[in-house]
């Protein structure tokens, strides 16, 4: 692995991954930090991908100014939960309360607090849909993890355990029970056939316009920063 970057204003740093796995040159922007990873296969020489990269400069250029700003954790910031924003306010109590267009957190929690509740608040939304949808699939999964991942927002091993992004719960409900589903189809499908989609459409429905609205909203979701105090 090395570190390159592409000439320019500004100057756009790229990630070199070498892999035996690859077939050919990939490029990744992580959603979380903006960071571009080339990944080629062994036998390609690193000028090759080098180059490769700079024919894809305008589209490299294009995503990083789409991709939305960070937004640090704080009081008076308008936060999505459940899809709902909800301005974060200070609590009268001790507690973090959930309100109809608020979340109040006690005055001198830090973000990392109100993360926590919200990690809690995901895995009691995901343990419950992913209950249902097993039942309704008939087939029961081993474990389920909560996780803030960059690159996938669920998944689903051999053992049947699932691991879902905890930021599922900052997306309007349905993303999240649909998220759910896709998972829960892969303990009767470990692929993405037509077989494994008709067990998703039989178990949530018709799921086209939540995948559509990932695809389009889904980096947003990864903008909120909570490594900093609200104050």
């Amino acid at each position: 692995m090395g570190d390159h970057a592409l000439p320019g204003r500004p100057p756009v740093p790229l990630t070199l991954r070498r892999s035996a796995r690859a077939r050919r040159i990939s490029l990744r922007i992580s959603q979380l930090d903006g960071r571009v990873t080339l990944t080629y296969p062994h036998g390609l020489p690193e000028v090759d991908a080098l180059n490769f990269a700079r024919t894809k400069e305008e589209w490299i250029r294009k995503h990083l100014q789409d991709r939305p700003e960070p937004a640090t954790v704080q009081f008076g910031q308008i936060i999505p939960v459940e899809g709902v924003d909800r301005r974060i306010v200070r609590a009268q109590g001790r507690r973090i309360q959930l309100q109809d267009d608020e979340v109040a957190v006690p005055q001198g929690a830090e973000a990392r607090r109100l993360a926590r509740f919200l990690k809690e608040l995901a895995r009691d939304r995901l343990t419950g849909a992913c209950d249902d949808y097993a039942a309704m699939l008939g087939r029961p999964y081993s474990s389920l993890t909560i996780r803030d991942t960059r690159s996938r927002w669920g998944s689903c091993s051999s053992a049947g355990g699932l691991m879902f992004s905890w930021r599922l719960i900052l997306a309007p409900s349905e993303i999240l029970h649909y998220v759910a589903a896709h998972e829960v189809a892969h303990l009767a499908e470990m692929n993405h056939s037509a077989a494994f989609w008709a067990q998703v459409e039989r178990i949530f429905g018709d799921y086209k316009t939540q995948r559509r609205w990932l695809r389009d909203n889904g980096a947003q979701l990864h903008q909120y920063r909570f490594d900093a105090p609200v104050s």
